[in-house]
């Protein structure tokens, strides 16, 4: 896509809808303890591929900041603070640092790339999501990967890579923002 005066406002657009889609993938769970399974995972990360580190980021802090301020879009249909400052926080916080470094996968030519940047960015929310659900419940660092990591590692690392799959389509088809 060329360079316009309207690439500015794509961007916004793409941000807006990319955080839509995180606030969808929230509310289509399989809830199976503290931490439900979501298809937020695919669309934070696909947000980075698609945004870049820095709009990436931020389509993530917008959803963070209308379920903070009410809007039921937080897994499970919760909002507000609490959430923010119960045990699944720090998984919340931890995406934005997922978008962020999903993004470095933006412009890379070689297409293993993203999928190294999307597996960085799981590493990431897995490891300052467990420490959050950890502290927040008091529990062994064992019990807090048992129910934190363990049951979504599979399909956490699927959804990466469907990410980095839609993401080259995208890409591949000129559909994406500059």
């Amino acid at each position: 896509m060329q360079s316009s005066p309207l690439t500015g406002l794509h961007k916004q657009v793409w941000t807006a809808l990319l955080a839509a889609l995180i606030a969808v993938g929230a509310l289509i769970q399989l809830p199976i303890g503290p931490v439900p399974v979501t298809l937020q995972t695919f669309f934070i990360v696909l947000a980075g591929y698609i945004l870049g580190p820095v709009s990436g980021a931020a389509a993530m802090l917008l959803y963070i900041l209308a379920g903070a301020i009410g809007l039921p879009i937080f897994a499970g249909g919760k909002a507000g603070f609490a959430v923010l400052f119960g045990p699944t926080g720090g998984y919340l916080l931890g995406f934005v640092g997922t978008a962020y470094l999903a993004g470095f996968g933006k412009h890379s030519k070689n297409n293993l790339m993203p999928l190294f940047w999307g597996l960085l960015g799981l590493a990431f929310v897995y490891l300052v999501g467990f420490l959050r659900l950890k502290f927040v419940l008091d529990i062994s660092f064992a019990k807090a990967a048992a129910i934190g990591i363990a049951p979504f590692i599979w399909g956490d690392l699927i959804k990466v890579a469907a990410a980095a799959t839609a993401f080259r389509f995208l890409r591949k088809q000129g559909l994406l923002p500059e």
